[in-house]
């Protein structure tokens, strides 16, 4: 294994900037749903009654099986969208956005029929064996009707306003459907009495909220994702569900992996155990979020990777990961372990009932899985990229089922509720393991860097050898990889002319960002470039993350005041090179010269 280059790290630095930029509104769009969730049951128990509380929970799987449907179409949406914006091909990527946006607006039509019709079924005594509780479920099915379209889009456009680099926007929306949650529900319920019915309404109307705030954007000028029925290839709705169904597959498992351990613990604890379990489960959810927005940002970074064919990129994903994304998870742990037993007492105010010490033990053990799960679902988010569904749907299995329903099979009869916490943490060592197993069956040995541990293609990207990364701060930067530049590719046997016009396109767009862009604002930027030889093709990528700037709009320009040598420079390397293509991802220019 060779050592890594003071650019090839520099990369991974900026790689980490962006993800840990991209990372606040991502967990806070992830903290929504468990939001609306603890929302509502707060206000169904403490200003309803219990059959207003059973008809959130009984609405629980159902909007479960809805969130899953809404994953695959965003994940496969995302990442094709990602993969495109990566290869510069703007009008698939209109194309992808259009087709994902029309779909989820059908499949929304459909559960809101599906759930008017099962109010109706429930209110004629189907589907629910206790009598008191028929009204209440049927009552806040049918306000669940109004929400299921905008629950459906407003996924879908969260993901795709992060792919514009619309944070701003993002978290606007957020907050606001938050605010409306508790507004509303304070509303119907304390104000105007209107009970069941009014808890079902205030989330459906604070869900067509945070749509219409999101999408407000995309009727803007400035939005490249622009909604164009032209532009829908139905084709590649089969490319969408095989790369997102497998991300939600897991869904189904750990529906039936709660089926599982609940029987344990009914059999073995009783409904004391079951009680804590839901306690601590709970508030789990939230801090789960955490590794949920990690992983969103990584499958939004590394699908423009993919695009890209920039393995290093992916890569440096993954070593953000394990570096940093790890270390929070694992201080959020911490933090959670810490205060185990006022969390405990949010449920119960008794300290030495068995119900209350069950609970603490649960914020003191789950946690510690955190950062087992955040691997688990980045490795899964890069097989989906890859087309790895056998591997998807082996981890997606042993995740969701067979390692924590197993270890609790063995574990509750002698360690009770604590067997089922223990499982879980076994459950990430183990699947880990599997990870690990299945990089050394592939490779044939242990994995001695992060490309073998991740089974990377050799025929994906472009290997070292065919790369050079090189990293510019100053501007005396600029004429040292300019001579580097043109070593690499006469080095590879690259035509004097084209090994010039590298040199000279590097050191002109490179030059012309810290010139101009570098003194934009006061915060420290860097230039990250890459050139690669890859089938005959001279490839130059440069990066930075100053303000936005299209040296296009400049090319084409006559020059100001009449001047005809103004951008004279820019104007050569767009005369020179066979194409030149400019774009800004997630508020960085990424400019590609193929010479």
């Amino acid at each position: 294994m060779g050592k890594r280059t003071s650019a090839e790290i520099g990369n991974e630095k900026t790689i980490g900037k962006l993800m840990f930029k991209l990372l606040p509104i991502q967990i806070l769009i992830a903290t929504i749903a468990s939001l609306n969730s603890i929302v509502s049951a707060f206000f169904a128990s403490n200003f309803i009654d219990i059959h207003a509380m059973g008809a959130v929970g009984l609405y629980a799987p159902i909007q479960m099986l809805i969130g899953s449907v809404n994953l695959t179409f965003t994940g496969g949406a995302t990442i094709l969208c990602g993969q495109y914006m990566g290869k510069s091909e703007s009008q698939k990527m209109r194309g992808v956005f259009s087709l994902d946006i029309s779909l989820s607006f059908f499949i929304g039509v459909f559960f809101a029929s599906i759930l008017f019709l099962t109010s109706r079924l429930v209110a004629v005594g189907m589907f629910v064996s206790d009598q008191s509780l028929r009204p209440a479920f049927s009552t806040y099915l049918t306000g669940q009707v109004i929400g299921a379209i905008p629950f459906m889009l407003g996924g879908q456009l969260s993901s795709f306003l992060s792919l514009e680099n619309k944070m701003r926007r993002n978290t606007v929306a957020s907050l606001s459907f938050i605010a409306s949650n508790v507004l509303l529900n304070f509303l119907f319920i304390q104000k105007m009495k209107m009970g069941v019915w009014g808890l079902s309404l205030a989330s459906a109307l604070g869900a067509w909220i945070y749509l219409l705030v999101q999408a407000q954007y995309f009727f803007t000028k400035n939005c490249r994702l622009k909604f164009s029925l032209k532009s829908i290839d139905i084709r590649e709705l089969k490319k969408i569900f095989v790369i997102g169904y497998p991300g939600a597959l897991s869904n189904g498992w750990q529906t039936l992996r709660g089926f599982i351990v609940n029987f344990l613990l009914s059999v073995y604890v009783g409904a004391v155990g079951i009680s804590a379990f839901c306690a601590a489960n709970t508030l789990m959810m939230l801090a789960w979020c955490v590794p949920a927005g990690m992983v969103a940002v990584s499958r939004m970074v590394m699908s423009v990777g993919v695009g890209e064919e920039d393995r290093a990129s992916v890569c440096d994903v993954m070593r953000v990961m394990f570096k940093k994304f790890c270390l929070v998870n694992n201080l959020f742990a911490v933090l959670i372990i810490v205060f185990a037993k006022p969390l405990a007492h949010i449920f119960y105010k008794d300290i030495f009932s068995q119900v209350y010490i069950m609970t603490v033990w649960g914020f003191r053990l789950l946690p510690l899985s955190l950062a087992l799960g955040s691997i688990l679902q980045h490795f899964v988010c890069y097989a989906q990229m890859s087309g790895k569904n056998f591997f998807i749907q082996l981890l997606s299995f042993l995740d969701g089922v067979l390692f924590v329903a197993g270890f609790s099979v063995i574990l509750v009869p002698f360690f009770g509720v604590n067997g089922v916490y223990f499982a879980n943490i076994l459950n990430g060592i183990f699947v880990f393991a599997t990870i690990l197993l299945y990089s050394v069956i592939c490779n044939r040995r242990f994995p001695r860097n992060m490309e073998e541990l991740m089974v990377m293609p050799d025929a994906f990207g472009a290997p070292q050898s065919e790369r050079l990364d090189l990293t510019v701060r100053n501007i005396e930067d600029v004429v040292n990889i300019s001579k580097s530049a043109q070593n690499f590719c006469l080095e590879r046997c690259v035509d004097s002319r084209r090994s010039f016009v590298a040199a000279l396109a590097m050191e002109e767009m490179a030059g012309n960002v810290v010139a101009h862009g570098f003194n934009k604002d006061k915060k420290a930027h860097t230039v990250s470039i890459r050139l690669v030889h890859k089938d005959q093709d001279v490839i130059l990528r440069i990066r930075d993350d100053c303000v936005s700037f299209n040296p296009e709009e400049r090319a084409r320009a006559a020059g100001d005041g009449g001047d005809p040598a103004k951008n004279v420079g820019i104007k050569m390397v767009y005369g020179m090179a066979k194409s030149v293509s400019w774009q800004s991802i997630f508020g960085m220019n990424v400019l590609t010269i193929k010479i």
